[in-house]
């Protein structure tokens, strides 16, 4: 395992070398994501499109260091507007590929929108621009599963401390703060080209969270996978890989 400190804090990280010339792409777990979640789609996702990919868990996930305070109903924006920009530049990134899962897909958005000159574009995979019922109903679903199964102790291989991963989402999303959430006024700030994938058996979100990009900005692509819930990189890896493989083609040198 690697570790980077930034700002006093250590960053768990992976690096995977690149072929040939390209953007860097940069990985944005989930919710309950880490380096290890992703499993091997960063090594097929590498292999298919050439670039050098970083991928990292976020401050109080995986092997990082833990949370230092409560999380607040801004804490994607916090990564997306702080975080992220202190990682980029200690790494010495410039103009990277962001790809992003659920909430990774969200901070994509929220960053691309913010400094609409420092991105070659942006993979968003089952993102949230506002709060559904649908996600609601399924994250309540979820806490009844972690309550009453061993997902604590799946989740234990991937996080040092599964527990407060999972309920730092979860009481999140479920609490009435958060239900004003939204980020689509900040979508027709974004100027980088944008590939926005879902599964049309998205368990967490209708379709409207991908369409509403589309209506926003002019250069988007939008891939609906059928067969596919809510992380299409684990239920369509070949199909995901293919399409950002393809995007990277199409991006300007």
């Amino acid at each position: 395992m690697s570790r980077i400190e930034i700002d006093g804090v250590f960053l768990e990280y992976r690096w995977l070398p690149g072929k040939q010339a390209g953007p860097t792409l940069l990985l944005l777990h989930e919710g309950l994501g880490s380096v290890t979640m992703w499993r091997d789609f960063p090594d097929r996702l590498a292999a298919a499109t050439g670039c050098r990919t970083l991928l990292w868990s976020r401050l109080g996930y995986g092997w990082s260091s833990p949370l230092t305070s409560p999380r607040t109903v801004r804490y994607l924006h916090e990564e997306a507007l702080q975080r992220l920009p202190r990682l980029l530049a200690a790494f010495g990134i410039d103009r990277p590929l962001l790809v992003g899962h659920s909430d990774g897909g969200s901070i994509a958005l929220i960053f691309a929108a913010a400094f609409p000159e420092n991105l070659a574009g942006a993979v968003v995979l089952a993102p949230h621009e506002f709060v559904e019922e649908k996600a609601l109903a399924g994250i309540r679903r979820a806490g009844e599963h972690f309550a009453s199964s061993d997902w604590p102790q799946r989740l234990a291989r991937h996080h040092r401390d599964p527990a407060a991963v999972f309920h730092a989402w979860h009481d999140t999303w479920l609490s009435p703060e958060f239900r004003a959430w939204r980020i689509t006024d900040d979508l027709p700030a974004i100027r980088c080209p944008i590939l926005a994938i879902q599964g049309q058996d998205d368990e967490y979100a209708t379709m409207r969270q991908i369409d509403c990009i589309a209506e926003a900005l002019p250069e988007v692509e939008l891939l609906k996978l059928p067969a596919c819930r809510h992380s299409p990189h684990r239920d369509q890896p070949a199909a995901v890989c293919a399409a950002i493989a393809r995007f990277v083609d199409r991006l300007p040198s």
